[in-house]
């Protein structure tokens, strides 16, 4: 009888083993580095991700250019979503990256706009003009937006005439809030960060004036053998990541 009590439990011990083997996936999490204009698009598709899968993506975010460099650094992101095709390119390239896993996510837009309901009246009048003191722009340097807006201006033949009016910020988000707050009197600023807001004034760039902004993301290596990187860069190229996406005003590059 005791034999036969003891065969029992190692039965049940064994099957309890092989159920937890054959279970659901445990969640878990990667951490993303994110061009500062997606912030808000990826907040919104980091919490349909964890509902979605289970798993977990924290964000760091900042301009482009920084990001590519704390990467090479040895800084630990395991998915990178740049405001360009360089740097994902160069991860590629240089060792960073894992190959083939580059895609595009985005296609973004650039617009100037205003808080001021009456500076820009739709067209690139309010550049050419000297009712502003302060023009906004993301550094060119290290911010894919701010290079775009040189672009603009330089194409707009305006470039040399606002050079001394310009105020550079970090990154898109921070050029953004020199705008909003009215340290800067109009800026260049990314089409999703204002996509949602009715007031200001705003004319869209017409995207003849500047090279498309195709933002690609990648798989680092660091996120190699993490399964959740791989399913957060399979959620950001499904339709559901995509319609949140093109909310936000972006193109998504299909």
């Amino acid at each position: 009888m005791t034999n036969a009590i003891h065969t029992l439990r190692r039965g049940a011990a064994a099957l309890l083993a092989v159920c937890a083997l054959s279970g659901p996936a445990q969640s878990a999490e990667t951490i993303a580095a994110v061009a500062a204009n997606f912030t808000e698009a990826a907040k919104e598709i980091g919490a349909a991700f964890t509902q979605a899968t289970g798993h977990q993506v924290t964000y760091s975010f900042g301009p482009t250019g920084q990001l590519y460099a704390q990467i090479t650094q040895d800084a630990p992101f395991e998915v990178f979503l740049a405001a360009d095709q360089a740097r994902p390119e160069r991860a590629e390239a240089e060792g960073y990256a894992v190959p083939g896993s580059r895609f595009t996510y985005a296609v973004g837009q650039l617009v100037l706009w205003s808080a001021d309901t009456d500076l820009i009246d739709g067209t690139d009048a309010a550049l050419r003009g000297d009712d502003f003191t302060h023009l906004a722009i993301a550094n060119p340097q290290t911010a894919p937006y701010g290079a775009a807006a040189v672009e603009v201006m330089t194409a707009l033949g305006v470039y040399d005439d606002l050079a001394p009016k310009i105020v550079q910020g970090k990154s898109i988000s921070q050029t953004y809030q020199f705008t909003a707050t009215g340290n800067a009197d109009l800026g260049f600023v990314a089409l999703s960060q204002v996509a949602a807001d009715a007031g200001g004034s705003r004319w869209v760039i017409p995207q003849d004036l500047y090279a498309p902004i195709r933002q690609d993301a990648v798989l680092l290596q660091k996120g190699a053998g993490n399964e959740a990187a791989a399913a957060f860069v399979e959620f950001l190229n499904g339709p559901e990541a995509r319609a949140i996406i093109a909310g936000y005003g972006y193109g998504t590059g299909e």
